[in-house]
């Protein structure tokens, strides 16, 4: 009999409390005592384990089953630990004697009398699943892309997979796939308008965290080790912001030639917001005004606001984005403004590694059902861009639906046949700097779009729009 590890121990207990409390196993592990509480290696795999689970559950589940009599009779602790030691099993380095030991342990742990189970449940993954999940991996390594093998490679849903390969492509669908139960990369941006990017990247390498500069995003890092990041204080003072690469990409897009007043439509807690702020230059920034129709997100944008010393500079209203059309909005939505940002609410099929209840919880209804509110929001936000003024729309989507569909029924609406599109390497940040406009050129479709791929080591999937109102 072995010793279960610590590391194993707390990924079982985050689970089971994210399932009881049908929370977000990213805010349940950043306030984990216990987590907190393990060494960096430990910590380091018990986040990988808990995520990974969230993020596969289902093919996990579907794995489980195929080796038990009755699937419905597992309690509910016993099953958290047979996914674990499942995932353990088919996608880490974990030797399988020791994975199978552990899972036996962890299962004894919480149901001495279903060890047994465990034992046999886990030998016949080891023996049958391990190797057909290996042998997936090695044919999309080495180009192949079959809807079955990348489904088996990322734990993601057949509809979801079939679906991103059909309107993105092989090399696109693979990607996605690689990346998805790969660790995200941590991307930070220095709030510049109240401090020095050159002495944070100082503290940084400080604090043990190896930052990297972004090639094109002056300000912006992207960190070798982000352990200590959480306890240094920088982001709870807002001194810098934790922003994927690609939604800073959207940020500087969406960045107004000359400082100006700009709206941002679906704040949420204003991350966006700070650098939108900063966008323009430290001397005279841009002035935004920020609405979210959910009421706990802008008091903590306000609360960050004040942190980051924007407070001045950067306004928090709650509003429902599809009244925007309408009359007597609240004060200094009154007006005109010279860029509208639509960052709209979506899937996140972008952004699942970093949110893997999304990959377990999403079906294509949701979908359909988002794609009818983005386009309303957009519509409604259209009537505050001033003649001349710039429209950006934003997702987090890599889905057609989400995208390039709604961004054909707007410019086909009567509110859309005001606007025409605008390559997004043609804004005004990116002829400001070059190595942006590179950059953004890389990710430009012939569209003219942006359209960002989730890659291993890389940024989150983003998909972005300028349209211009015709003066």
């Amino acid at each position: 009999m072995s010793t279960l590890s610590p590391a194993r121990k707390v990924a079982a207990s985050l689970l089971g409390e994210c399932r009881r409390r049908n929370g977000r196993i990213r805010d349940i592990a950043r306030d984990s005592s216990a987590a907190a509480a393990l060494s960096p290696q430990d910590r380091a795999l018990a986040y990988r384990l808990a995520l990974g689970v969230t993020s596969a559950c289902a093919l996990l589940d579907e794995l489980v089953d195929a080796h038990v009599r009755r699937p419905s009779s597992l309690e509910p602790r016993v099953r958290d630990a047979l996914r674990m030691a499942t995932f353990e099993l088919c996608y880490l380095d974990t030797p399988s004697a020791a994975a199978v030991s552990q899972g036996v342990e962890l299962v004894r742990s919480v149901a001495p009398r279903a060890a047994g189970l465990a034992n046999a449940v886990l030998r016949r993954v080891s023996a049958q699943d391990v190797p057909r999940v290996a042998q997936a991996r090695t044919r999309v390594a080495e180009g192949g892309s079959e809807v079955d093998d990348l489904a088996l490679v990322s734990g993601l849903a057949r509809w979801l997979v079939s679906r991103v390969h059909e309107e993105r492509g092989a090399d696109f669908a693979r990607g996605l796939c690689l990346a998805q139960l790969e660790p995200a990369p941590v991307f930070v941006a220095a709030n510049t308008l109240a401090n020095d990017a050159d002495a944070l990247e100082g503290m940084l390498r400080e604090r043990g965290m190896a930052p990297e500069r972004l090639v094109g995003l002056p300000g912006s890092f992207v960190l070798g080790d982000s352990s200590p990041l959480a306890t240094s204080g920088l982001m709870e003072h807002v001194a810098l912001v934790a922003a994927d690469v690609s939604a800073q990409l959207v940020c500087r897009i969406a960045a107004p030639e000359a400082p100006s007043a700009l709206l941002e439509v679906g704040q949420g807690r204003g991350t966006k917001s700070v650098l939108l702020a900063a966008a323009s230059g430290c001397v005279h920034p841009s002035r935004v005004v920020g609405v979210d129709s959910v009421p706990y997100k802008v008091r903590v944008s306000r609360r960050r606001m004040r942190e980051a010393g924007l407070d001045g500079v950067v306004s928090c209203l709650e509003l429902d984005a599809r009244e925007l059309a309408g009359e007597g909005l609240p004060d200094g939505l009154g007006e005109r403004f010279a860029t509208v940002l639509v960052d709209a609410p979506c899937s996140g099929s972008g952004t699942m590694r970093r949110h893997p209840e999304i990959a377990s919880a999403l079906d294509e209804a949701d979908v359909h059902g988002l794609s009818a509110l983005q386009l309303e929001i957009l519509s409604a936000a259209s009537a505050r861009v001033a003649a001349g003024g710039t429209l950006v729309y934003s997702t987090c989507s890599v889905l057609r639906e989400e995208d390039e569909d709604v961004m054909g029924a707007f410019l086909a609406s009567e509110a859309g046949r005001a606007f025409e599109l605008a390559p997004v390497a043609d804004a005004p940040a990116c002829a400001a700097n070059e190595q942006l406009r590179d950059l953004v050129l890389s990710h430009q479709t012939a569209g003219g779009h942006l359209l960002t791929m989730p890659v291993v080591g890389g940024g989150d999937g983003h998909f972005c729009v300028r349209l211009v109102r015709r003066a």
